[in-house]
């Protein structure tokens, strides 16, 4: 496909920190989205929880079947407005690869944990994940991707760790944060396909799992809207196909409200080069007014009545207790953490990436073992 002048071109990458020849049947993005694939941060995906744990039902989503369904809103854009398709799958396939487990509870107690010891971001741990984690090639630590691929993972990071960041790559990922400027036109994508994707889901899965019903969805413009629709299109339709449905037409208006938001957007600041994206003040990729207005309309009753939902909640409440106890462990006991484990610049950070890299059901294994009682019912 031809690329637009302001999509990342491959063969004008600005390289690999590590440098490498050519592969001889891919391009630079393609090489880094098949080691995204194959690594194994990427396979303990499918065992990371989403909202609901990995053990309480076969078709919730988990971190892994999050990641794809970003990976395909993003290319379905990409391919509209002509952007570089691979890499939108590598930053897509990645963004969650330093995701504890658990969910957001797990990042938000092990942020607790590393209060004093520079705290913990997820975003930041996947790029730590591929740039020293991973362990898989002779010639250097991580997956050694390239700076387009590395800039995209890195979709926050506070001002502390992003003048970290600047002080051991000048001029690398992390000067956008300083500099205030944005992220390639694909990373845009990423983060906003990011959002789309994890709405949608949860709203399926909410009803799937019973604490949300189309009840009380109805209040939420964004599906309401969808919801008549669809039974005004085929009445007493119900279950399984009404979910589908609504989900499909949610999911296909938010796309297209991007294309068409984003496209307005290029033709106004017309930039002639992924650079000058990097420059402009604020991102291009976006919604319309109203849909921004009515997607964070259903955040926040996500938030308040499936994230806060008591299930959910008491389930949190346990997840809080293993985060903790595995950290103190780990943190009085350093022969207990797996000698071939990477090291780390201190002893906390390197307890916290072995608990970022654990899975679900690992955490609560490695829980039971350790304290002899088993915290959480299901495994």
């Amino acid at each position: 496909m031809l690329l637009a002048p302001y999509a990342c071109q491959p063969a004008l990458s600005r390289g690999r920190r590590v440098p490498e020849a050519p592969a001889p049947t891919r391009s630079e993005f393609q090489r880094d989205r098949d080691r995204i694939i194959h690594s194994t941060a990427f396979r303990r995906l499918v065992y990371k929880t989403q909202v609901f744990l990995n053990h309480e039902g076969d078709l919730f989503r988990t971190r892994l079947t999050h990641s794809l369904e970003v990976a395909q809103l993003g290319r379905s854009i990409a391919r509209s407005l002509q952007l570089e398709e691979d890499l939108v799958e590598t930053v897509a396939l990645a963004h969650d690869l330093g995701h504890t487990a658990f969910g957001h509870v797990g990042q938000d107690v092990l942020n607790e944990c590393m209060r004093d010891h520079g705290g913990f971001e997820h975003n930041l741990q996947s790029l730590r994940v591929v740039d020293q984690l991973e362990q898989r090639y002779p010639q250097f630590d991580g997956l050694n991707l390239c700076f387009e691929s590395r800039e995209g993972i890195l979709k926050h990071c506070s001002r502390s760790n992003a003048e970290r960041l600047e002080l051991a790559e000048p001029g690398g990922v992390a000067r956008r944060f300083l500099a205030g400027g944005q992220p390639s036109l694909e990373a845009q994508l990423c983060n906003l396909a990011d959002e789309v994707a994890y709405n949608a889901h949860d709203v399926d899965d909410g009803v799937r799992s019973g604490l949300l019903t189309w009840e009380m969805l109805e209040q939420v413009p964004l599906v309401r809207r969808h919801l008549l629709a669809t039974l005004d299109e085929y009445p007493g339709l119900a279950g399984k196909r009404l979910a589908c449905e609504v989900i499909r037409r949610m999911l296909s208006a938010q796309v297209y409200d991007i294309i068409d938001a984003t496209r307005a957007a290029l033709r106004t600041a017309d930039p002639q080069s992924a650079d000058e994206v990097r420059k402009l003040p604020e991102p291009l990729v976006r919604f319309s007014g109203q849909m921004r207005t009515e997607s964070t309309g259903l955040k926040r009753f996500l938030f308040a009545n499936l994230y806060r939902h008591p299930q959910v909640l008491e389930k949190r409440a346990r997840a809080e207790q293993v985060v903790r106890d595995l950290f103190a462990h780990y943190l009085a006991q350093p022969s207990d953490l797996p000698a071939d484990f990477p090291g780390a610049e201190t002893h906390p950070r390197r307890c916290a990436d072995y608990l970022a890299g654990m899975t679900d059901r690992f955490a609560l294994r490695e829980h039971a073992r350790i304290t002899g009682t088993h915290i959480m019912d299901g495994l």
